[in-house]
């Protein structure tokens, strides 16, 4: 089992590095190429629900509990974006998110606030992203787990292509820390979750 564990830690941490590998190439390529950059209104660019598949540790120590999350996300469209002829480039969003956090019996409300720079094709349905923001437990103990404090940390990374017309699929990493904030005995958390989209 413990071979197991350490097995999924270094696919998770291979995914995460992996991800910011491709975010930090395509904005190097972006700087490049010739581009066409230009603001435009915040606008709501998909809806998302997304369910955990996994809790293996990413970043930090060992979770003490296993948790499920489910939640609802709205990612808006912020002004500043660059995309070259190709259609391929870089922009900034802000994705929102309310869903629930499940531990057993214990069941907890978490709601963030998350900007991020998303680097991908101009209609934004091949894309890969990553931010850091805010967000907020109702609940910040759940058995042995103890994150510290409502007011949490939230890092986030993901990638998404489309499926069928309007409808996508994709991959999002989450994770919730205090940062020490709270003391140091408490333990942020990771979640690996599935992502189905609808653009607009």
């Amino acid at each position: 089992m413990t071979i197991i564990n350490h097995t999924c830690e270094t696919i998770s941490v291979s995914c995460v590095g992996f991800v910011v590998r491709c975010l930090f190439l395509s904005f190097i390529w972006t700087l490049l190429v010739p581009v066409s950059s230009y603001s435009e209104e915040m606008r709501l660019l998909n809806l998302s629900f997304r369910a955990r598949f996994s809790g293996a540790t990413t970043l930090g120590e060992q979770q003490s509990e296993e948790f499920g999350e489910y939640d609802l996300a709205a990612t808006f469209g912020l002004p500043w974006q660059s995309y070259s002829s190709t259609g391929w480039g870089v922009g900034t969003q802000l994705m929102a998110s309310a869903g629930i956090m499940r531990n057993g019996g214990d069941t907890g409300l978490v709601v963030s606030l998350i900007p991020m720079v998303a680097l991908g094709s101009e209609d934004r349905r091949f894309f890969l992203d990553g931010g850091a923001g805010v967000a907020l437990l109702s609940k910040y103990q759940f058995g042995t787990q103890d994150y510290g404090g409502p007011f949490q940390f939230a890092l986030t990374a993901g990638a998404g292509f489309p499926i069928y017309k309007r409808l996508g699929l994709g991959y999002r990493f989450l994770h919730y820390s205090d940062a020490g904030l709270d003391g140091p005995d408490t333990i942020g958390a990771d979640f690996h979750m599935v992502e189905f989209r609808y653009s607009f």
